[in-house]
């Protein structure tokens, strides 16, 4: 068995676009293949359905994959750890050149499923294999994958464990420590303790957050705020919005049970709502109230505010998409005037999201809230908590792990320097056991 290499191909200089190879001697491992949203959305009318790939690539909205042609072994399988699209949005586009099983927990295995379905240009073959946390699955006789149950802004997220005869490399992108999540359960540290003591080669881990101080609140906190934002006010007559993460269940069931506690129908507007909201209901991950309405296709929508016009915003409260300030989406339509919601003076407007910190989307937020405004919207802004660990919780994982060498990825140097300083002062040293790579450099370990 030679020696181990950690490929970095995409997510290593911006937030967006992850995608990391690990090879095992001559044998690759593909974690993750995600899109950078904020490349797409700056060309307007973009299908990216109907897109070439190097076409994408050109644009930086997907992986540069072509680096691995440089690197000498042969791709055995490729692990998506959950269903964001910036992990699995570029699954369509590349996952076809490589001869291999797509393993991934359930929700994610059928997100990726609904992907490549919705895919016009490449035809993708490769056999999808769900694996629940806490099973192991051999793809070589050398490596196996193993799914370790984490929290996120999303459900059935994993840590991806790969089991080598080097020893464990655990690629750790997007979690949070959270020990009271609403929805799924805690984080298995036992797990995690016990791989430390097995020995861990190397840990991959995300640096997003990891310039913030203290730990990530925990999605208990994001649901207070939400109830106390909706349900702390006198003035109930008016009309109220909340837009959030369509992929953040836990958030959703969390304004749907407050729906119910303020008299008020919930009713989820727009496609991506349609789409995640829909899957988790189908696969029972969470339960459908009987009054709860959803509305994805673009003609349904604008029925739906009709009747919700006629019948009085008071009695409903429509939960929509759009909380970056996206002109197309439900909550951007209302904002420029294109769908027949009425705003008036007072009725409100809840963004349970942050900005995510690019410019465009900035810029569009900024916008989409300048336009409400002008139309008698009160602003409700920031009533989130984050899905990304912060300096604290990243702190804790590595004392739990201790990794012989640390990888911070899905960030930009800005970040990776935070993470740095974090692992250095847990005693790590700087080209020494923790390493910053640049989008197509490879590591040998």
């Amino acid at each position: 068995m030679r020696d181990v290499g950690i490929v970095a191909v995409g997510g290593y200089e911006e937030v967006g676009r992850n995608m990391t190879a690990i090879r095992v001697g001559k044998e690759i491992v593909i974690m993750d293949m995600g899109v950078r949203l904020d490349r797409i959305q700056i060309h307007e009318e973009t299908e990216i359905e109907k897109m070439h790939s190097l076409d994408l690539i050109k644009m930086g909205a997907i992986p540069d994959d072509k680096v691995l042609n440089n690197v000498d072994g042969n791709v055995v399988g490729i692990v998506c750890t959950h269903g964001h699209l910036d992990h699995i949005g570029a699954v369509p586009k590349l996952a076809h050149r490589y001869k291999c099983p797509i393993v991934s927990t359930p929700f994610t295995s059928e997100l990726i499923r609904q992907e490549i379905e919705s895919e016009r240009k490449f035809e993708v073959a490769n056999k999808l294999q769900p694996l629940q946390c806490g099973e192991i699955r051999e793809l070589t006789k050398n490596i196996s994958i193993e799914l370790i149950r984490v929290q996120h802004s999303i459900v059935d997220c994993a840590f991806a464990a790969l089991h080598t005869p080097k020893g464990i490399i655990l690629y750790a992108c997007d979690f949070k420590i959270d020990r009271t999540p609403t929805l799924g359960e805690l984080p298995n540290f036992k797990r995690l303790k016990q791989i430390g003591k097995e020995g861990v080669l190397a840990m991959i881990t995300e640096s997003t957050n990891a310039d913030h101080s203290g730990k990530t609140p925990s999605e208990q906190i994001a649901r207070d705020m939400v109830w106390d934002a909706l349900l702390g006010t006198e003035e109930t007559e008016s009309g109220v919005l909340v837009t959030t993460f369509s992929s953040h269940i836990a958030r959703l069931k969390s304004i749907i049970e407050a729906a119910e506690k303020m008299d008020r129908i919930p009713v989820l507007l727009g496609s991506s709502m349609e789409r995640y909201f829909g899957t988790a209901l189908k696969m029972g991950y969470v339960e459908k109230p009987d009054n709860m309405k959803i509305f994805g296709y673009r003609r349904s929508v604008e029925k739906a505010v009709k009747q919700i016009m006629k019948e009085g915003k008071d009695k409903y409260l429509p939960i929509v998409t759009g909380h970056q300030g996206e002109p197309d989406a439900v909550l951007g339509r209302i904002a420029s005037g294109e769908l027949d919601f009425k705003l008036e003076a007072g009725d409100k407007v809840i963004f349970s999201a942050n900005v995510i910190p690019n410019m465009l989307n900035q810029a569009n937020r900024y916008a989409c809230e300048t336009k409400l405004k002008m139309r008698g919207a009160r602003i409700y802004d920031n009533v989130h908590v984050s899905g990304h660990a912060y300096k604290e919780d990243h702190w804790e994982l590595l004392r739990m792990v201790k990794p012989e060498h640390v990888i911070p990825a899905h960030g930009n140097m800005h970040m990776h320097t935070a993470y740095v300083d974090m692992a250095e002062d847990t005693g790590y040293e700087f080209g020494e056991n923790v390493h910053i790579l640049r989008n197509g450099q490879e590591l040998t370990l």
